[in-house]
């Protein structure tokens, strides 16, 4: 589905109405309802569908089961419907969707229906749509994006997940080419980190986000030693591994005076938070708030270091 630059949009860019601060606390209902119809596009609209209205039903039937046994209820909307039958799914959903108070529970519908879509909905044929099933995902997966950019909503799809944004600039030259590294299949342990990490930042949990970049920081080194066969030890912490690349010219030596600060940023940004503020138990005392901002630091940091230990990896003899 294309996203016109309609007369509107252009006006208030014009004006200077548009904002590049995001919010994260508020889903809009206009932005709901167009979720919906990105939902009918990539999902289907069982009415109009004749030959493939049960496999359609059937698709909202599964995305609607599991809200409800993870959110303990027999149905999520008030209407009256019977809640096991698969042709009152779609409205079941929908009138929730639209209803629910709690933003934390419309990411959680929005990230598993574009999951869904993503991995269900793309397969060949998948409502007789043939070779461009895939592609109808894709374009659904990118449409939701450009409208949570377009509310000045603070998240996007990717990987299969909801993720924060603080910044696009960021996201798209950082964030983005860090996780198309970590698919690699050597990188399983350090991307499943990664992700969580920002799951975590996501739901607040600042500490937990922390110590996730902390240890996707040492797999991706782990990962890189084990690749290249240099001796380490496996139990070492950010410090030691941080030394065993630089002495194996992961960094070239005509590097090393030009970013004399390097070593320093690897192991201070991101381990130091993580050993000072997260990493150690907090005894009878009451653990110190980790301020937001260090944490998108972090994970920014985090990003950026994952990209470059990577590139400068496969540009070793």
């Amino acid at each position: 589905m294309v996203v016109f630059d309609l007369y509107s949009k252009r006006r208030k860019r014009e004006l200077g109405e548009t904002t590049d601060v995001f919010t994260y606390d508020d889903i809009p209902r206009d932005l709901r309802t167009q979720i919906i119809h990105v939902w009918n596009d990539a999902i289907g609209e069982p009415a109009l569908s004749e030959y493939y209205e049960d496999e359609i039903q059937e698709a909202y039937q599964e995305i609607v089961k599991i809200l409800r046994r993870e959110y303990s209820v027999f149905q999520l909307s008030s209407r009256s419907i019977n809640p096991n039958d698969p042709r009152y799914a779609k409205g079941d959903l929908c009138d929730w969707f639209l209803a629910v108070k709690d933003s934390g529970r419309v990411l959680d519908a929005v990230e598993l229906s574009f999951r869904f879509i993503e991995r269900i909905c793309s397969k060949y044929n998948y409502a007789g749509r043939g070779d461009r099933a895939e592609e109808a995902a894709k374009e659904a997966i990118k449409e939701l994006n450009i409208r949570f950019k377009e509310h000045g909503i603070g998240y996007q799809y990717s990987d299969g997940q909801i993720v924060r944004v603080d910044s696009l600039l960021i996201h798209k030259e950082v964030v983005v080419p860090a996780l198309t590294v970590l698919r690699g299949k050597e990188y399983e342990n350090a991307q499943l980190e990664f992700l969580s990490a920002y799951e975590h930042f996501r739901h607040g949990k600042k500490q937990e986000a922390l110590v996730d970049c902390y240890k996707c920081f040492e797999s991706t080194m782990k990962v890189i030693c084990t690749k290249r066969k240099w001796p380490f030890d496996p139990k070492a912490a950010a410090k030691g591994l941080v030394n065993v690349c630089l002495t194996n010219g992961l960094i070239p030596a005509y590097w090393q005076g030009h970013f004399g600060g390097l070593r320093s940023v690897l192991e201070s940004a991101i381990s130091t938070p993580r050993n000072r503020q997260a990493g150690h138990g907090a005894g009878a005392s009451v653990a110190p708030e980790v301020p937001e901002e260090l944490v998108s630091y972090v994970l920014h940091m985090t990003a950026a270091t994952v990209l470059f230990l990577a590139e400068a990896e496969k540009k070793l003899p």
